[in-house]
């Protein structure tokens, strides 16, 4: 069996801050017998702080940069993924993450979809590939890219059994419900969440960030979904750590037997897939 720990916590722009922060989850984790931890989009450095285009961009780091080492030497033996602002070698800034051991970096990820005025603060990425950890192959996404039923499913392709989506995600600017947990863009977390893991069949890891930064609030509620789309662990509106456990290759077997997403796909029917849409005027 394998333990997945995932986290809701709040992250800002005191770095030494948030290390301590990270240090004491994964502790947590360790102690727990986690063996992957998933921290939030932005845990080095913060988000942010509003998403209208005009707000200060948060420190960026290299993928070989000193932050990314600390964290990996911070790991140990666990498989931490964390969400960074990475400082690219062409020039651009990037909505990043990054997935560590001791050993160094596994796997990194530039988010592709970028919501609102996101764009401003980040330049996008351009792919969506799985790669192998001591704890299995998996994947990593960003926040709004959960949206998007493709991007899941082009790491499930590429054979993830573990999808890490690490987010910043608000509750509603405007016309927000009073019950957090009732907020509209607070139960699209959880529906999105919800359908990747089914659509894909694979077991679903959300971190979130907890708290608020500058004009936004954050819905936490980090969350662990089995392959059949059931949220098997969750946090909340607040902040925390949960854990699940799965045999990665049993369960997820288990799931795909019978009525099998991926086996099951016509993709010589889905070419409207890969041409724009066709939107109204």
């Amino acid at each position: 069996m394998t333990r997945i720990a995932t986290a809701a916590a709040p992250f800002d722009r005191d770095l030494e801050a948030g290390f301590h922060r990270i240090a004491a989850l994964i502790d947590e984790a360790k102690q727990r017998g986690a063996e992957l931890l998933a921290l939030p989009e932005a845990a080095l450095g913060g988000y942010v702080s509003d998403l209208g285009g005009s707000a200060t961009p948060p420190p960026a780091f290299s993928v070989d940069g000193p932050e990314i080492r600390r964290l990996a030497t911070l790991a140990g033996d666990l498989v931490v993924t964390a969400g960074f602002c990475e400082q690219g070698t062409d020039g651009h800034r990037y909505n990043a993450a990054v997935c560590v051991t001791g050993d160094g970096v596994l796997g990194t990820y530039r988010k592709v979809h970028q919501p609102l005025r996101e764009g401003a603060t980040y330049a996008s990425g351009d792919r969506f590939e799985a790669f192998d950890t001591p704890v299995g192959r998996i994947g990593m996404q960003i926040c709004w890219d959960k949206g998007f039923p493709e991007a899941a499913r082009a790491l499930a392709l590429d054979g993830a059994r573990v999808i890490v989506s690490m987010s910043a995600w608000p509750l509603s600017a405007t016309n927000r419900h009073p019950d957090p947990l009732r907020d509209r863009w607070a139960r699209r977390f959880d529906l999105f969440d919800r359908a990747r893991a089914l659509e894909n069949q694979v077991v679903w890891v959300a971190a979130n960030q907890s708290g608020s930064f500058g004009s936004l609030d954050f819905v936490a509620n980090a969350k662990i979904v089995d392959p059949g789309g059931e949220i098997v662990a969750a946090t909340g509106y607040a902040e925390g750590l949960v854990t699940a456990d799965f045999d990665l290759r049993a369960d997820i077997d288990a799931h795909r037997a019978g009525m099998g997403n991926l086996r099951d796909r016509r993709p010589d029917l889905y070419g409207a897939l890969t041409r724009p849409a066709l939107l109204p005027v």
